[in-house]
């Protein structure tokens, strides 16, 4: 299944495949995430508990095997991208306000892997 996906988006848009970097996974715990303000941040936050049940490395793979390696600007991350757009879908705000809102809010930078 997951060659389908690749050769589907390859074919959509040949020309649009950009280069991507691929990430370790995110290291820090919710003990370590420093608030700049506030101190540590809560374990038992939503999205830190979110974050944690979701398979971030599992996806990461066939996310960067839609990239090529030497073309283009690196692309962002899988864990940025996915994690923006679910925080956009659970809050139900626009593109824009998804960005002031992780600008905003730690919790969200944590979430996305920021």
């Amino acid at each position: 299944m997951q060659e389908k996906g690749v050769k589907w988006v390859k074919t959509l848009a040949p020309n649009y495949i950009e280069m991507y970097r691929k990430q370790k996974q995110q290291d820090t715990t919710p003990e370590d995430f420093e608030l700049s303000i506030e101190g540590k941040i809560a374990p038992d936050n939503r999205w830190v508990i979110l974050a944690k049940i979701i398979p971030w490395s599992q996806f990461e793979a066939e996310y960067a095997a839609i990239f090529s390696e030497g073309k283009g600007a690196p692309a962002k991350t899988f864990r940025m991208a996915l994690g923006a757009l679910i925080i956009k879908e659970r809050l139900g705000i626009s593109d824009r306000e998804t960005v002031e809102q992780i600008r905003e809010n730690p919790y969200l930078q944590y979430f996305i892997g920021m």
